[in-house]
């Protein structure tokens, strides 16, 4: 399941059906789950650990150390990666940070694309889609079923919430709430991810609730504490999500 080419140090962890392409170089620390598949010529290294189905293609970059000016070459940091991944060909996904937490990590079932750049320190969760070449800086959250565009940019410290959608090429500044899709350099809002919404089996009046939220957050004129204390008042555990993320938002949201 080894191809004699490959490089995969000793120490190594990995399942017996794992199977590693030509030229690629597997480092001391890795461990890899049952049922991966790693592509020719693919670099994994540092202190990194990899579910279960996982495939990563030719190329990629997983594990190098952080793009951090901060970074020392003993800081104890590292990156987990979840089950059923796809990692296309040129991804790069670092360690993380001492100083942010010394984690990143990418959940299950993410769909990333050739040439995506995961930072140090980001925390995504599970059912994304990260189109070709979009990219995060360090320190980003982004929750379950986001999908981010093509060559969409996300700045440091930002977060993305559930089930949100970045047009091709956008540039996110401030955080997005979930639910909302955004577009532009910088991004702004342009309406709720109701297609989304429906292929993940909400409801008619859940998705009438939510587009009700979106017109009290953006549409009605309010204040953001108005708007706040309107969404308190709807009784809908997706309009809640929406408002809790609001709340606990460092950035500010995109308005």
């Amino acid at each position: 399941m080894i191809d004699p080419t490959a490089r995969v140090h000793p120490d190594a962890r990995l399942a017996p059906d794992v199977e590693v392409g030509p030229y690629a170089v597997i480092g001391p620390k890795v461990q890899i789950g049952a049922g991966s598949v790693i592509g020719p010529h693919a670099v994994i290294t540092g202190d990194t650990r990899i579910g279960r189905n996982n495939r990563i293609f030719q190329f990629a970059s997983i594990g190098e150390i952080p793009q951090d000016k901060k970074y020392h070459a003993d800081d104890d940091t590292r990156l987990e990666i979840g089950d059923d991944n796809t990692i296309r060909e040129f991804c790069t996904i670092n360690t993380g940070t001492v100083g942010g937490g010394g984690l990143t990590r990418l959940g299950d079932n993410n769909w990333l694309m050739a040439y995506v750049h995961i930072a140090h320190d980001c925390l995504v969760g599970s059912h994304t889609i990260f189109a070709n070449s979009s990219s995060l800086a360090g320190h980003v959250v982004v929750e379950d079923h986001v999908i981010l565009g093509g060559f969409s940019l996300v700045h440091q410290f930002c977060a993305l919430g559930a089930h949100s959608f970045l047009a091709v090429s956008s540039v996110v500044l401030k955080d997005v709430p979930p639910f909302v899709m955004a577009e532009g350099n910088s991004a702004r809002p342009r309406g709720i991810n109701t297609e989304g919404l429906r292929r993940r089996g909400f409801t008619g009046d859940d998705i009438t609730a939510i587009r009700n939220a979106y017109k009290t957050l953006y549409r009605n004129g309010l204040r953001l504490n108005e708007a706040l204390a309107v969404l308190d008042g709807e009784g809908c555990s997706h309009v809640a999500d929406m408002a809790a993320f609001v709340r606990r938002s460092q950035r500010g949201i995109i308005r």
